[in-house]
């Protein structure tokens, strides 16, 4: 979209351009605040909202704009993220970050279905795995900002204290807290992702043979299993432990449903699974995988999580 000057002319107005640059850095850091991505596009939108209500004289007293949007945007998520835990508790059984497959594969989400702006596309790395987020889910709303804006955007403290209205110390110890709770999930060493995506694909040929020996011998024992729904579609309300139950359960859930595809795709950069039925994906798997055995899988059902997913 070509921005035109505040005085009408034909030429493209650098400073807008600018601003309008900074969208995609502010997805990226929303997104990984929120854990979903329609509410980073909502955060954003209202970012660039609260901008364009402010006249011209405001603007150019703002010496940073991009500095400015980051600190508004992180304000909104942090308000939103104290929000979101009074509506998961209404919410209908287990919530999950909302999974995004490989960034040339989503879906805009609109209504002509047309191909996504890049600038609204999230860059892939560890720190948006769905292992990841689920450790940023269960931190405070000033801990996640915090170590979200430092450890992984590089913020320094000052400019965090800043942003969420606390002391430089205290941002610090925020910090600290969540780096904790982060180094405790990563308790086991990383496996590579060459092997994961193998250990994945077994785990979806054992599925397909209805082979509940080798689903069993591909979990770990006391591996768990999350299904989010939020009411909408079929699916487990509570957590299925053990891999014996979550063999079972798969199987289960797939008899009733000829015909379902099972594709590997990636989720949130990580080897996954999709689930189609008649070019309709119904839900996404992201795994977490301990040396050759799955400790961990996400199961995403929830219809309004799933707008970024490319059938076939």
């Amino acid at each position: 979209m070509t921005i035109r000057s505040r005085q009408g002319g034909d030429q493209p107005d650098p400073a807008l351009a600018a601003i309008m640059s900074e969208r995609r850095q502010l997805i990226n850091l929303t997104y990984r605040l929120l854990g979903s991505l329609a509410e980073a596009e909502d955060a954003v939108q209202e970012t660039y909202a609260r901008w364009y209500a402010m006249s011209a004289q405001q603007q150019d007293a703002i010496e940073s704009p991009g500095a400015w949007l980051t600190t508004v945007a992180s304000r909104i998520c942090l308000n939103l993220l104290g929000s979101a835990r009074a509506r998961r508790e209404t919410y209908v059984g287990e919530w999950i970050p909302e999974p995004l497959p490989d960034p040339a594969e989503w879906l805009s989400g609109r209504p002509d279905g047309g191909a996504s702006d890049p600038a609204d596309r999230v860059t892939l790395d560890e720190s948006v795995s769905m292992a990841f987020l689920v450790v940023l889910d269960a931190m405070t709303p000033a801990e996640r900002v915090a170590f979200i804006l430092h450890d992984v955007f590089r913020y320094p403290f000052a400019e965090v204290a800043e942003i969420t209205g606390r002391t430089p110390a205290a941002c610090r110890q925020l910090a600290s807290l969540a780096r904790r709770r982060v180094r405790a999930a990563r308790a086991t060493p990383a496996t590579p992702a060459a092997r994961q995506a193998s250990v994945v694909r077994d785990f979806k040929l054992a599925w397909e043979a209805r082979d509940i020996g080798a689903l069993i011998s591909l979990l770990d024992p006391d591996a768990t299993a999350i299904a989010d729904s939020g009411g909408l579609v079929a699916a487990a309300l509570r957590p299925v432990v053990g891999g014996g139950q979550i063999a079972r359960y798969a199987l289960e859930v797939t008899g009733p449903a000829p015909g379902m595809t099972l594709i590997e795709r990636t989720v949130n950069g990580q080897p996954g699974l999709v689930a189609q039925h008649d070019g309709i994906t119904l839900a996404v798997f992201a795994f977490h995988v301990a040396g050759d055995r799955i400790t961990r899988i996400w199961a995403v059902r929830n219809p309004d999580k799933l707008r970024t997913w490319l059938a076939g």
